[in-house]
Formats: C-alpha cells, structure tokens, sequence
C-alpha cells in the first residue's frame, strides 16, 4: 500500500507546530523509539512501516510501505524501519509537590529532548516550559527524549505567574549563585533552568529565591559555561543525592 497525496501532505506539515496543533498529532521514528510510545498511554493515529518491521498492533493501523517512500517522510538521516503518527496528549493539571524542573526559553530541540530524558531518569515527574520554550512534540525532541516523553508530564504555561502563586522554593541555575556542592537542598523545590545563551530571564529572576551554581575546577578556567541539559544533569544528581 502506497502512502497517499493527503497522508503524504499531513506528514509533511507536522514539522511545523502550528500543523501539529491543527491535527494534534506529532511524528516519531526508529523502532526503539516507536515501540516506547506504543507501550505508553499515548494514542496511536498510523505507523508506516517497511515489511519487516514487527510489532503486535493490529495491521489497520499500518500503512506498508517502500524504502524508498520512508526516505521521502522521514526526518532522519539513515531512516530506520518506521515512522508513527500519534496523538497530542492532554495536558495534566500541575501539582505543586516534588522536585520539579521549570525551562526558560530553551530552544535547542536536543537540549529539551534531553532534558525530558534526565527528568525521567531522575524520577522528575513534572516539567514545566515557558510558551518560548521549543515544542516537545518537535521531531528532533521526541528524537532525543528517547520515549521519556511519554512518561514525563510537560505543560506550557507564564512561567512568572506560575513562579508568584508557588510556594515550593526556587532555585536559579546562575553562575553567581551558592556553590551546589555546599548547599543544603530541600527535597521538594522548583529547579529553573535558563535560556541556552542568556540563562533565565531578569523577569524570573525577580520572583525566585536562591541562585546555585556549579563551580569549575582546575588551574585553566576558560570554559564560560556548561551546555544547559549537561547543567541540569549535574544538579538534579545533587538535588536527588540525600533522597
């Protein structure tokens, strides 16, 4: 069965996010990665698979198709056996419990796929972005995320006046903040991770508490700053140590 001109056309358009709003739909690839979503909660819309990729979902869900036809829709470099369509999940209401990391204005895509993927691998349940934040259901994050994206509740909201109506205890990722390794940290608290070159905006800087930072070590100090999902690593490890 031959991918059809509308199919074809959907596909194209989900690169765009004003294409996946309209259909609520998001586009992931690779076998791995499609098995993850397909084991989730998430909503299954269609697969297109070459003849040999194998899976347990019934085959009306499955539109067969050539290598050929796989390289047309897929985003990839070397196309690996699939691409799924599934369904935009709801957003979840937030609940102010936990340790929950909050995203100003990140736009690497890689950055944001990654980070889901710490918030998952660290038992962070709850990731809230700012409306500038990259899209999550981006290709080239639900590529990083590696199916933590279906585990993770992620919501789009003013993070200024989310930030005033908290009361958990913020914490600023910033270079002139408390030494990470010499702070006491609660167990339940916001973590506010900044814009990869401009780190959190001044605006939410006005309305958080404490600043924290991850000294350099060593005689040569030329490195100015860690890439933010390597940052965020290294600080929900200290957040998680005493758990």
């Amino acid at each position: 069965m031959a991918i059809s001109k509308n199919q074809l056309k959907t596909i194209t358009g989900l690169s765009q996010k004003k294409y996946r709003q309209k259909h609520q739909l998001f586009i992931a690839e690779g076998v791995k990665v499609i098995h993850e979503i397909l084991n989730s909660s998430f909503e299954l819309d269609t697969i297109f698979a070459l003849d040999d990729f194998k899976t347990s979902i019934s085959e009306k869900y499955i539109v067969r198709i050539s290598e050929k036809e796989l390289l047309k829709i897929s985003n990839l470099k070397s196309p690996n056996k699939v691409l799924g369509l599934f369904r935009i999940p709801e957003e979840k209401p937030i609940i102010n419990e936990g340790l929950i990391v909050v995203l100003d204005a990140i736009n690497d895509p890689g950055n944001l796929g990654t980070i889901i993927r710490l918030c998952d691998w660290f038992g962070v349940q709850q990731l809230i972005c700012s409306k500038d934040t990259v899209d999550c259901y981006n290709q080239k994050v639900v590529q990083a995320s590696m199916g933590s994206l279906t585990r993770i509740s992620i919501k789009y909201t003013d993070l200024e006046n989310y930030l005033k109506d908290n009361i958990l205890p913020t914490f600023i990722a910033d270079m002139d903040g408390a030494n990470i390794y010499q702070s006491n940290l609660p167990k339940e608290a916001i973590l506010i991770m900044g814009n990869e070159a401009n780190g959190v905006s001044e605006k939410i800087k006005m309305v958080a508490e404490n600043k924290i930072s991850i000294p350099r070590f060593g005689d040569i100090q030329k490195t100015e700053s860690l890439n933010v999902a390597t940052a965020t690593a290294i600080l929900l490890s200290e957040f998680k140590r005493g758990i």
